[in-house]
């Protein structure tokens, strides 16, 4: 791998969720020299929209591509910002009913 190389993320590491990336995501290196066998990786949204984030990938997670998509990177992160919305609904529904269940017959 070298420098301006197009990646995809191949693993879901919950280091990298932390920053928003997730399986699947592509990026691009953008540091010419790897640390400890990790690049650094900018992972950037369609258009003039914020980069997702630029963060230090492990060489093993990750594989080069001819060509980046950075569309496939913003319906990654809105599967995931769906399902966290209704994992968080649904916590609450279960919450609420627990809450409920002395008054119910």
């Amino acid at each position: 791998m070298q420098e301006l190389d197009c990646v995809e993320v191949i693993v879901e590491k919950e280091k990298y969720v932390r920053d928003g990336v997730h399986k699947g995501m592509q990026g691009w290196i953008c540091y010419p020299y790897s640390t400890d066998g990790y690049w650094l990786v900018n992972f950037p949204q369609y258009g003039e929209k914020d980069d997702i984030a630029e963060i230090d990938v492990k060489e093993e997670d990750m594989k080069v591509i001819p060509k980046m998509d950075a569309k496939k990177n913003e319906q990654i992160k809105e599967q995931f910002e769906n399902a966290q919305k209704k994992g968080a609904f649904e916590g609450c529904v279960c919450k609420a009913l627990e809450d409920i269940s002395d008054y119910l017959i």
